[in-house]
């Protein structure tokens, strides 16, 4: 399909919508994958808060933090959820995955019908580790997986995903499944060198239908978010 007639929509980190070439295409699902302390629910939230800043509808599920810590972490980024979600325009949504019949329930009954009602534009689940841990069979994961990125595909929101990787493969997610549902895969990953300088780094491994650079670039985490630098080199 020719790129141009690709509509995209802003990430929020400037740096990584020219790694895109323009941004996300719309309707996609993503995932961005990285251990502890990568910056995935920062992202996460600051994607939210393009949206909303942008007139779109969004929704935030946490399977991690509860709603307050989300908004406070908001904040200190500089980020008020809260105008927005009294208007109506966010809504931030935690579920409990130590209660895993209800969460499976909400996700598979609730969820399709709050989003078409809501009319959500975009839809952060964080994170979908947490999700697969609530089965230990591969073949329900997968499919449970799936039906959940067809599911938003058909209310055409554009979904992030975040997710856990494994502890010796930091380009693929513990259980490997979710990287094969998604559009698109981002990666955030920290190295220590010999002298013990950390440097992050991110990656697009894949992004359906439209074309992207796949070079490693180094990113910081602000008191403003993240910020990719382009024009910077990984050591």
């Amino acid at each position: 399909m020719d790129e141009e007639i690709v509509e995209k929509i802003s990430t929020g980190i400037e740096g990584l919508d020219e790694m895109l070439n323009g941004g996300v295409p719309k309707g996609h699902v993503f995932t961005v994958l990285g251990t502890f302390g990568t910056g995935k629910t920062t992202l996460a939230l600051q994607y939210i808060w393009e949206g909303v800043k942008s007139g779109d509808k969004c929704i935030f599920i946490s399977l991690e933090e509860e709603k307050d810590e989300i908004i406070r972490t908001g904040r200190s980024y500089g980020w008020d959820f809260e105008p927005y979600i009294n208007e109506g325009k966010i809504v931030i949504e935690k579920l409990s995955p130590a209660d895993a019949d209800a969460t499976i329930n909400k996700l598979k009954s609730d969820l399709p019908e709050f989003i078409k009602d809501f009319g959500a534009d975009r839809i952060v689940i964080d994170s979908v580790s947490l999700l697969n841990m609530l089965s230990d069979k591969p073949r329900e994961k997968r499919e449970r997986l799936f039906e959940l990125s067809q599911m938003v595909k058909q209310e055409k929101a554009t979904t992030l995903l975040t997710a856990e990787v494994k502890d010796d493969n930091p380009t693929s997610s513990r259980d490997g499944l979710v990287e094969y549902t998604a559009d698109g895969v981002i990666v955030l990953r920290y190295d220590q060198s010999h002298n013990k300088e950390v440097q992050m780094s991110i990656q697009v491994i894949k992004m359906r239908r439209i074309e992207h650079s796949r070079k490693i670039k180094p990113y910081e985490i602000t008191n403003r978010g993240l910020n990719v630098q382009t024009a910077g080199e990984v050591f």
